[in-house]
């Protein structure tokens, strides 16, 4: 049938070119305009898939749209009907949509019954002649099951006579007979179901395996862990058969030396928490962490607050000229070989200003950057082992490839991280359990924590972590926290105390280790400003809400979901830890660090409910230890 009655027009040609608009959208150089077609009866999971799958593409920040049969019928063809030529008109107009949406660079999902296979060929043909992709999905669902799943009860009315003319009763459905694509719902979730369409799309190029894997370690998308995929971080381990030749081909090396938080730093790299980093910061890498908080890969841009960089003094960057491989070494013992080094000057007042957001040396660990040498060393790793540190708490610092796959065995659907470099109290604890049960309210069966103490160097007055990893399994075996649905690990990375800066790479590290959803706590890793109230009027060097703030808002992480942090309180007439409520102010006691330490050291126990009796234990011996030793 011919549907064109307006005479004397001619289609017009676009200035915008589909590569450009590919590139706009983030696509980089490809173009990813198509429609997917979902068809079937209805109540077969058209719909309900394709919602799914549109939350997962734009979850992986791909735009998509999906046009639904029902709502369709509310706005553009309402005035249709289910006659065989209203029903043809509708597949037609929405069609013509389709490739409009799919022509504009987004995948276009649609879920129509669609029953005639005239009809679906004539949608197709729309694409083709328009040189878009086109994938036919057959949602192959038994009619009885259909039935048994229909909430609106059209089966039921159908097979009394009350609906004419309903597909799969009284119209027959055609069956496709070469879709790209065949799903049994009958037989598999939905999940699954998004994940054949997801495999349909790699097939026909539509993404390329590699970009979506990469996307996923930042996204730590849910169904990551439903055993359709088996995601790789990449590392930067040289293969156990090439060891020997390189330590061999180490021994005629220039050899460096490198300090503890270098070697802290090294293990970060090397395990792939810093995605795509390949090594310590070249200087263009290290101009875009400063004043982008971002890396390029490709034509992404990847989150990345921090700079990772290896200083080194002048003496050693004499020594370097002209070198192309050095031999990376603590304690005298070869951890790495740095390839095609690059040597650039170390401004450290401009790293501390942009950084931290300050240049006062007081800062700890400004001090130690002012302390450092006056030159960087950038160039991509071959590590040639694991980072050890033979202090007995090696089993809890796991890779980010080691805790997905403890995540996987653990049959979690989502991931929630929580990331502290402090004692445990069941204000925390409330918040994590709290957590929960929000993502099994969103739908989620076995929501995990990821319990992630910071372990790598921190200020002298924080608690060291083979005490805080004692508290935190003391506070799991009294109960206080579920461990069945609780991953205990330690995070490698240095502390900065740089605030809204750091705390992006705090979230983006536990992305790339499979957490797809981020508990953001009150003024995250800030601390006291080094002149107290003389410089701000709380006494802080950073603004306690900022964190979350920035965070929700920064670059190359929009796909993270961020979970702001509720403010707990002793609450006196319930003896325990609550959410505070502003309007009963009178009834919370907020008890700060520095009385839970007055407690520790005088051997008081803090209030009923506060912390678990164990675990507040363990801080109490740590800090009668100290007044003892001095």
């Amino acid at each position: 049938m011919d549907y064109q009655k307006a005479t004397n027009i001619r289609p017009e040609e676009h200035h915008v070119s589909r590569e450009k608009r590919g590139k706009i959208l983030g696509h980089g150089k490809s173009f990813k305009g198509c429609t997917i077609w979902f068809t079937g009866l209805s109540g077969a999971g058209k719909t309900s898939i394709s919602f799914a799958l549109e939350e997962q593409l734009v979850s992986y920040g791909v735009p998509a749209y999906s046009l639904d049969g029902d709502n369709i019928r509310h706005g553009l063809n309402k005035n249709l009907g289910f006659s065989e030529e209203d029903r043809r008109e509708n597949i037609r107009r929405v069609a013509e949509v389709a490739r409009l949406f799919a022509d504009a660079g987004q995948i276009c999902l649609c879920s129509f019954v669609s029953p005639f296979s005239v009809d679906r060929q004539m949608a197709r043909t729309v694409h083709e002649r328009s040189g878009l992709p086109f994938f036919e999905v057959f949602v192959d669902t038994p009619l009885a099951v259909c039935e048994q799943r229909d909430v609106k009860g059209l089966y039921e009315k159908a097979r009394q006579g009350l609906i004419k003319s309903f597909t799969g009763i009284d119209q027959e459905y055609e069956k496709p007979e070469h879709p790209e694509l065949v799903l049994k719902t009958a037989r598999h979730t939905i999940e699954q179901s998004v994940q054949q369409v997801l495999d349909l799309l790699k097939e026909h190029g539509i993404f390329s395996k590699f970009a979506m894997e990469n996307n996923n370690h930042l996204n730590g998308y849910a169904s990551q862990f439903d055993g359709t995929n088996d995601l790789v971080v990449p590392e930067l381990f040289v293969p156990d058969h090439k060891v020997k030749d390189l330590v061999n081909e180490a021994e005629n090396l220039p050899k460096l030396e490198i300090g503890t938080v270098d070697l802290q730093w090294l293990q970060i790299l090397s395990e792939g928490w810093a995605y795509p980093l390949k090594g310590f910061m070249r200087e263009d890498e290290f101009l875009q962490v400063l004043h982008f908080n971002t890396i390029k890969k490709d034509d992404d841009r990847i989150n990345q607050s921090v700079a990772i960089v290896l200083p080194i003094s002048t003496e050693d960057k004499e020594r370097f000229a002209g070198v192309k491989s050095i031999g990376l070494y603590h304690k005298n013992d070869l951890y790495a070989i740095l390839r095609e080094p690059q040597i650039y000057y170390h401004r450290k007042e401009e790293r501390c200003a942009r950084q931290f957001g300050t240049t006062n040396r007081d800062h700890p660990h400004i001090k130690m950057i002012y302390e450092s040498g006056d030159w960087l060393l950038g160039g991509d790793l071959q590590v040639l082992k694991r980072v050890k540190w033979n202090d007995g708490l090696d089993e809890y610092r796991k890779t980010p490839n080691e805790l997905r796959s403890k995540l996987r065995q653990l049959g979690a659907d989502a991931v929630f991280a929580f990331q502290l470099r402090n004692p445990i109290h069941n204000g925390h604890a409330l918040l994590m359990t709290d957590t929960r049960r929000q993502l099994k309210q969103k739908g989620y069966k076995n929501p995990v924590l990821l319990l992630h103490p910071l372990g790598g160097w921190t200020k002298d007055d924080d608690v060291p972590l083979p005490v805080r990893i004692k508290q935190h399994q003391a506070v799991l075996e009294e109960g206080v926290l579920d461990k069945d649905s609780t991953v205990l690990a330690v995070f490698p990375s240095p502390m900065l105390y740089a605030g809204p800066t750091e705390v992006q790479w705090h979230a983006k590290a536990r992305m790339v280790a499979g957490a797809d959803y981020y508990i953001v706590g009150r003024d995250p890793a800030g601390m006291a400003h080094p002149l107290g109230t003389s410089a701000t009027p709380d006494g802080n060097l950073y603004d306690a809400t900022h964190g979350g703030r920035v965070l929700s808002i920064a670059p190359g992480m929009s796909r993270v979901h961020i979970l702001p942090f509720r403010v707990a309180a002793y609450d006196l007439k319930q003896r325990k830890m609550d959410f505070f409520r502003p309007e009963n102010k009178e009834d919370f006691d907020f008890i700060s660090g520095t009385r839970m330490r007055k407690f520790a050291r005088n051997g008081e126990d803090p209030p009923e409910g506060f912390m678990a009796p164990k675990a507040w234990q363990v801080i109490q011996d740590y800090y009668r230890s100290l007044e003892s030793k001095s």
